[in-house]
C-alpha cells in the first residue's frame, strides 16, 4: 500500500473515504489575511503562541509547529488530565472560534493521547472531526471551510488519522457556538 498510497497522494488522483468530507483547492484561495479573511484570534487557549498560529493558519500550505509542541502546552495536558472519563475536549478554529474538532469519541483520552505522542501531534480521527466546517483535500492537506491549514490527513491501518496543528485548533469558541452551548 505504501508505494501506492504515496502515488495516490501526489497524483490528487482519489479522495479519501467517507466520511471525510473531500474540498477543492478554491478554499485555500487568497483572502484577506493569507488563505483567511481574518488573522487568528489575540487570546489562544493553552497559552498557544499567536505569531507561530498566524503564520501556520493563514500564510502556509505545508509546514507544521514543531512536532511535539502540544506536550510542551501545560495548560493542554492540564486540561486533557482533568477532563472526565467519557467527557471530551473541544477545538476550535484559531481564526474564526468554530468547532472542528470533539476528541476522544469512540476511544479513552488516554489512547487520544497516546496516539497524538507516538505521531508528535494531536491525532484526530473521523468520529472526532465535525465535517461542518473541516475538508480535507486531494492532497490530504486539512482544512476548515473559512481557509485555516489545519494539518494533514496521514491514514494508517486504522483508517484516517488526521495530524493537527495544535496552535490551528486552539481558538476559543465563536461567539454564536457560546450562545447555542
Amino acid at each position: 500500500m505504501g508505494n501506492n498510497f504515496c502515488k495516490m497522494i501526489l497524483a490528487d488522483a482519489q479522495p479519501f473515504p467517507p466520511p471525510a468530507v473531500m474540498g477543492s483547492e478554491s478554499i485555500m484561495k487568497k483572502k484577506a489575511h493569507g488563505t483567511s479573511a481574518v488573522p487568528v484570534q489575540e487570546n489562544l487557549r493553552w497559552q498557544c503562541d499567536r505569531e507561530v498560529a498566524d503564520r501556520i493558519c493563514n500564510f502556509n500550505r505545508h509546514y507544521a509547529e514543531h512536532s511535539g509542541y502540544f506536550k510542551t502546552r501545560a495548560e493542554f495536558l492540564n486540561e486533557a488530565d482533568d477532563t472526565p472519563e467519557g467527557a471530551a475536549m473541544s477545538f476550535f478554529d484559531s481564526n474564526t472560534g468554530k468547532l472542528l474538532f470533539t476528541a476522544p469519541r469512540n476511544r479513552s483520552m488516554k489512547e487520544f493521547l497516546e496516539e497524538s505522542r507516538a505521531h508528535g501531534w494531536p491525532s484526530f480521527r473521523d468520529a472526532e472531526v465535525n465535517w461542518e466546517y473541516v475538508r480535507v483535500l486531494p492532497n490530504g492537506e486539512t482544512v476548515s471551510v473559512d481557509g485555516t491549514h489545519l494539518g494533514h490527513n496521514l491514514p494508517d491501518r486504522k483508517g484516517s488519522r488526521y495530524c493537527i496543528n495544535l496552535v490551528c485548533v486552539a481558538g476559543r469558541p465563536s461567539e454564536e457556538y457560546a450562545r447555542e452551548n
